[in-house]
């Protein structure tokens, strides 16, 4: 895994299957950011069989099919919709149109794994609402900074098991490498994006809402800007916001283009997560200084002081979860209100975003 570039992400962990080969058979299209990767490794993992891939582009598909070899290139987007045998279609589309294919997706009896961000704009937000309601099919969401980290699903175990008591408050930092040449066009155009609080600030949104088991938030305030990448007018390059759930435990986050070169990995990632009896702080991707490899929790509570090295130890349990959950129409790997609420506030948090003036600075 290349640790330089947060666009390819994706972890690869222990085999743990939850079903027998060919009793949940998923598709891979759209393959426009490198997380379908990390989507497809942690399904595959959990005994999901990849049946197909289609993408317009035949370099990508042929990137794809080197990785995953025995897969079969459709060769329209119809042959995948339209077979019978796929339970699921995982898909990393341009932003501002995953939401168009979800709605194709369960329009033909079939559940939708996105890469986030979920949604661009709110008409997108009440038109998977509607379809997800009318079809009784998923619309789940890649929210890999705590899917695919185990430092943050072991925090969240500690958290259920009442280590740190009631949580008051979550603060987390998403830095990330911008790598502006690896990146493709339409990731510098903001209607294709949806900007820096949807995009990248989708993982923080969502890791508050669960961390502090909220069903809703308010956004109290929100602003972006472009303090380093002049060469790119439509590019947020910062972004930061405060929420109040619905329980009264509040949120602070900040997301950034900025990360230096000399840093060992892609984005010091971190997450501070606050309780009445004691806090956690996730370092996922790295212990500046320390230590080059991430997943390391450092938890106070009445008992001492705690380091937990966790990579390795943890594994993805999100992915086996979400391959039942499609079987026996569950949900115990995320809810749909939870997964919508979150692409949902990402998107109110962007469109009340100050945008910070070069006057300001």
């Amino acid at each position: 895994m290349d640790r330089s570039n947060g666009m390819l992400y994706a972890p690869v962990g222990k085999a743990q299957p939850v079903c027998k080969p060919g009793d949940f058979v998923f598709a891979a299209m759209s393959l426009e950011h490198g997380h379908i990767y990390g989507m497809c490794n942690g399904l595959i993992e959990a005994g999901a069989t990849l049946k197909w891939v289609y993408d317009s582009d035949p370099a990508k598909v042929a990137a794809f099919l080197e990785t995953y070899p025995g897969v079969t290139a459709a060769s329209s987007e119809a042959q995948v919709l339209e077979d019978a045998e796929v339970h699921l279609v995982a898909a990393a589309a341009i932003p501002s149109e995953r939401c168009e294919l979800g709605l194709k997706v369960m329009s033909h009896g079939k559940d939708y794994f996105t890469d986030k961000t979920p949604f661009t704009t709110l008409e997108q937000v009440s038109s998977a609402r509607a379809k997800a309601a009318e079809t009784g099919r998923k619309y789940m969401v890649y929210y890999s900074e705590r899917l695919h980290v185990e430092s943050a699903v072991h925090a969240g175990r500690l958290i259920q098991d009442g280590v740190i008591g009631r949580v008051v408050q979550v603060m987390g930092t998403g830095p990330h490498r911008l790598n502006a040449p690896s990146r493709p066009d339409w990731f510098f155009r903001h209607q294709q994006y949806g900007g820096i609080l949807c995009d990248i600030g989708s993982h923080q949104i969502e890791q508050f809402l669960f961390f502090a088991g909220c069903r809703d938030a308010k956004v109290l305030s929100s602003k972006v800007g472009n303090y380093a990448n002049p060469a790119y007018p439509e590019l947020e390059d910062f972004g930061d916001a405060t929420l109040l759930g619905d329980n009264g435990a509040t949120n602070y986050f900040r997301v950034d283009w900025l990360t230096p070169g000399g840093l060992g990995t892609w984005g010091d990632g971190r997450t501070v997560i606050l309780g009445t009896d004691g806090y956690i702080e996730l370092r996922k991707y790295i212990d500046i200084a320390r230590h080059p490899q991430g997943d390391h929790l450092y938890l106070v509570n009445g008992e001492g002081e705690f380091h937990m090295e966790l990579q390795g130890k943890v594994g993805y349990p999100f992915f086996g979860e979400l391959i039942l959950d499609c079987l026996e129409r569950t949900e115990f790997a995320m809810s749909q209100e939870h997964a919508f609420k979150a692409g949902e506030l990402c998107v109110i948090a962007q469109n009340e975003a100050m945008r910070i003036q070069e006057n300001h600075i």
